[in-house]
């Protein structure tokens, strides 16, 4: 059983996740908050696999609370997934840079949340299309202050042109652009991707992009 914990300030919001996790027997809503500030007591007495986090609430921030969690609970024990209306690109950035596992839209369907939540419990990252977007177009070049360890082991298995391959992707680039770059074809470039996906884990380049960037990768 996968125990998860609600932040939003909303109440029909809360209720409408509760309703939609209700489709997975395998996932039990632990409980309920409005407050980022509950979060981290609440935990100390109700450890919980997840943590579904609103954006913007009263008291803290749903950045600043998963920042708060991270001081306690690391990132393969304790995952957290941003659920929220706002994918800007600067809150994508701060919420990944905090620690947070996964970037989900509000928006997204019963089904989509179920197998996000899947995703990120299995030790995967999950993030909507609008915040991988965000993302890759606005990466900075210091590494995040919380890595996820057990996803930097995952790259251990790279070889050194799967590993620099793997980076030029997280930097956005394109297939013909890092071939330019290795001097290599584009067939090879995409052989290389691939293969670095199946090491890790990665279901496609938006996932090896977060992976990249949460294990302390991205150049």
């Amino acid at each position: 059983m996968t125990r998860i914990l609600i932040v939003d300030d909303q109440d029909d919001i809360r209720a409408g996740i509760r309703a939609m996790l209700r489709l997975d027997p395998g996932l039990v809503v632990a409980g309920d908050l409005s407050d980022g500030l509950q979060v981290v007591p609440f935990l100390r007495d109700h450890p919980v696999d997840l943590v579904l986090m609103d954006i913007r609430m009263p008291g803290i921030d749903g950045v600043e609370a998963t920042r708060r969690i991270r001081e306690e609970h690391p990132p393969e024990k304790t995952r957290v997934i941003v659920l929220t209306t706002f994918d800007q690109d600067d809150i994508v950035l701060a919420a990944l840079r905090a620690g947070a596992n996964g970037f989900l839209s509000k928006t997204v369907s019963p089904a989509e949340l179920v197998a996000g939540i899947a995703e990120v419990v299995g030790g995967g990252g999950a993030l909507s299309a609008a915040a991988t977007a965000a993302l890759i177009g606005h990466m900075t070049h210091s590494p995040p202050p919380v890595i996820d360890r057990e996803l930097l082991r995952r790259f251990d298995a790279l070889t050194p042109r799967e590993r620099d391959v793997v980076v030029l992707v997280a930097s956005g680039l394109g297939n013909d652009e890092i071939a330019a770059r290795l001097s290599v074809s584009p067939f090879t470039v995409k052989t290389h991707a691939v293969r670095a996906m199946t090491k890790v884990g990665a279901r496609d380049r938006a996932q090896l992009v977060s992976f990249t960037f949460r294990a302390g990768l991205y150049p």
